[in-house]
């Protein structure tokens, strides 16, 4: 956390990877039940690059440009999901590993979230469209006119659904074997 800030306050940086367009955004979240405020949101755009590498240098220098202006206190990145073309999914696995790589060079925790589970928390579904994300996105925060891409809106979201996350462990890092075991040494988090 930075020293600068509430207690209560967060900063989260949320990436939507990609090889081409890889959307950014940090949010200021002050509480679990207050409505966060968006920070910066923006596109990396590489379409007119030819070599991958000098993609893949794009997305770390950008990455740690947004992590030191902003200093977020945790990032969010959507996991890889399964695909037919093996060498999208290569690329896109490498985009994603590099900005991870810019996180962990500034000892950022990092939470993956899966397309679905980000979906899911925003719309309450899984199955829901990128555009129908961004609609409902703009209920929960004030978003401006000015959102370039659906792949930006996508970094919001994804920052966004790690705030809704609250203080939760992530996967392995937990006391918790199962449901019960989760609730004997989470009494506080029950309603």
């Amino acid at each position: 956390m930075n020293p600068e800030r509430a207690p209560s306050e967060k900063w989260i940086m949320g990436i939507d990877p990609g090889s081409n367009l890889m959307g950014y955004a940090v949010i200021r979240a002050t509480g679990k039940n207050c409505k966060p405020e968006l920070i910066v949101s923006g596109v990396v755009e590489m379409k007119k690059l030819e070599d991958h590498y000098l993609k893949l240098q794009r997305v770390f220098q950008r990455t740690l440009q947004v992590i030191d202006a902003y200093h977020p206190d945790e990032f969010a990145i959507e996991s890889q999901f399964h695909g037919k073309n093996i060498q999208s999914m290569l690329k896109l696995g490498r985009a994603q590993g590099v900005a991870i790589a810019a996180a962990l060079h500034r000892d950022i925790p990092i939470f993956e979230y899966a397309p679905r589970k980000v979906k899911m928390s925003i719309t309450g579904t899984g199955s829901a469209s990128k555009e129908q994300v961004a609609v409902l996105l703009g209920k929960f925060m004030t978003l401006p006119d000015t959102l370039s891409t659906l792949d930006e809106t996508d970094a919001i979201a994804i920052a966004f659904c790690h705030h809704l996350q609250g203080n939760l462990p992530a996967a392995g890092e937990g006391k918790s074997k199962n449901w019960a075991d989760f609730i004997r040494h989470n009494p506080d988090k029950l309603v």
